[in-house]
Formats: C-alpha cells, sequence, structure tokens
C-alpha cells in the first residue's frame, strides 16, 4: 500500500452513474486537487470505445475539465509515451470493468503500470469497478461459477496487480451470490483474506484500513484462525468442510483494519440517526 493519504477505491460493479454515494466520494476526492485530470484506463474491456465514451461523459457531468483516455489493447500500448504522459499527469486514475485477465497480462511488469505505482506512492487515486476492482488483489479470481457451495477447484486464479497486499477481491458479490466461491478461494488460500464488495458499494482504501461506502455491503472471510479444513482430502469438485472461518459483513459507514483484521462499527447512535431518515 502506499503512504497514509494515498486512496484506493474498489468498487463492486454496476453503473457507476448510478452509485451516488461512490461517485460523490470520488468526484469529492478529485476536486481537492487543483484542475485535476483524470485518465480512465480501458485495458480490461474489449469495447474501450464506448467505454471511454460512457466515463468520459460522466466525470465531465460533474465539471471535471480533464478527462483522458489510456487504452491498452496489445502490451506494447503500455511502453509508449503517450502513455506514459497521461499517467504522469493524471491526478486520479479509473480502471473500467471487463476482464480482469487482461489487466495483469497486458499491463503487468509495464512501463505503465510500473509507473502507476509510482503515483499511487505520491497520493495519486487509484479506483477501479468490476474487473478494475478484483485485479487490485493479491490472488486474482479469474474464473468460478455463482451460487454453488463451496467446492473443491471451485475457482481459478491467477496473481494480481497486489495493490491490496494479502487480499482475494470478488465483485458483483450479493447480487450474483458468490458467497460459495469466495469462501472456496480462502479455503485455497487461508493467508488471504477475501473481500466481496457488492454492486454500487466501494472499499476506500487508505493506510490500513478501508471504509465501506455505498447502498450494499461488503463480506470479509478470514481464514487465519481457520481450525479445520478438509481440503486436501476431497477430490476435485467435492464439496469443502470449514470451521473456524470468521466473516463480517460491513455496511456503509463500517470500517476495516488490514493489518490486524479487525472490523470497526460507527456509533450506534449515528447509525440510529441516519436511519431515520428519509
Amino acid at each position: 500500500m502506499g503512504k497514509s493519504d494515498s486512496t484506493l477505491i474498489a468498487i463492486g460493479g454496476g453503473e457507476l452513474a448510478q452509485a451516488t454515494e461512490v461517485l460523490k466520494e470520488l468526484i469529492s476526492l478529485l476536486k481537492k486537487k487543483e484542475d485535476p485530470r483524470i485518465v480512465v484506463v480501458t485495458v480490461a474491456t474489449n469495447e474501450s470505445k464506448s467505454a471511454s465514451e460512457k466515463y468520459n461523459s460522466l466525470f465531465r457531468g460533474h465539471d471535471v475539465k480533464h478527462v483522458e483516455t489510456v487504452d491498452i489493447e496489445q502490451r506494447d500500448d503500455a511502453f509508449i509515451e503517450s502513455s506514459l504522459k497521461k499517467v504522469r499527469n493524471a491526478d486520479a486514475i479509473f480502471f473500467t470493468g471487463g476482464d480482469q485477465l487482461n489487466v495483469t497480462t497486458l499491463l503487468g511488469g509495464s512501463p505503465v503500470h510500473n509507473l502507476i505505482h509510482d503515483k499511487f506512492h505520491e497520493g495519486v487515486i487509484i479506483a477501479g469497478t468490476s474487473a478494475g476492482a478484483a485485479m487490485m488483489s493479491s490472488s486474482m479470481i479469474t474464473s468460478g461459477g455463482s451460487g454453488n457451495p463451496p467446492v473443491v477447484g471451485g475457482v481459478e486464479f491467477a496473481p494480481g496487480m497486489n495493490m491490496v497486499e494479502g487480499t482475494v477481491i470478488d465483485t458483483h458479490f450479493s447480487q450474483r451470490s458468490r458467497h460459495g466461491r469466495l469462501l472456496t478461494a480462502v479455503a485455497h488460500h487461508p493467508h488471504a483474506l477475501g473481500l466481496g464488495i457488492d454492486e454500487r458499494t466501494a472499499m476506500m482504501i487508505r493506510g490500513n484500513e478501508f471504509k465501506v461506502i455505498g447502498e450494499g455491503v461488503v463480506t470479509v472471510v478470514d481464514g487465519s484462525q481457520m481450525r479445520y479444513c478438509d481440503l486436501p482430502y476431497r477430490q476435485k469438485n467435492d464439496p469443502i468442510g470449514m470451521f473456524g472461518a470468521d466473516i463480517h459483513v460491513l455496511p456503509s459507514g463500517y470500517r476495516f483494519n488490514l493489518k490486524t483484521r479487525e472490523p470497526i462499527a460507527p456509533k450506534l447512535r449515528t447509525l440510529a440517526a441516519t436511519g431515520n431518515e428519509d
């Protein structure tokens, strides 16, 4: 992770324009910069032109005057100066949805990737939705069925971009019933913290802590204290037995310490006041 004032926003998917609270937070952070510039990275999607037009219109509609696109269609695009210049001048970098494997294979280890990491350590905002959030984990889910129980080999993995160390991030979480596949991921990688983000919901990460914003929840699966898992004795596609994994469900306003693995609740009176609003 970057220094304490660096900000990473992992969004669980859905239309960003409809994620009112998440979009408001992102725009608010961006406008703290003087004459801010946002770069939209479309490497994850095969429909880069329409994605570029959509986010250009969205951000300019919120009075962000400088919106540029970096499209990495092949690895060579991540080496050219025009791409590097846009990233170098950015105050925020936004990754679209699509296929997270596109991000790691086309961008990973390239000059653009290295520059993005450098910019993050300098305090630039890094945000991403759906695949653009999933790629931030260290162990990245590349495929796996929804609505299934945890089973041996139920998900496939690849190394992620490791923006949030020691994690597996899943998106569209409640909407696509991905609880079983995140439990599967944690059974295979109990040292990694499983983070399931709902649509129109985000984790805003600063330092070792994240805050939940948006209309859904972030589900945390912590297998570090799991005392029993029968995965090594099962066959492929067999259901997995697990005892003692910790599960936390965090709505908007809740926080989580990634270092100590402890959830942090807001004051109950604050919750009551918010809940009474129409």
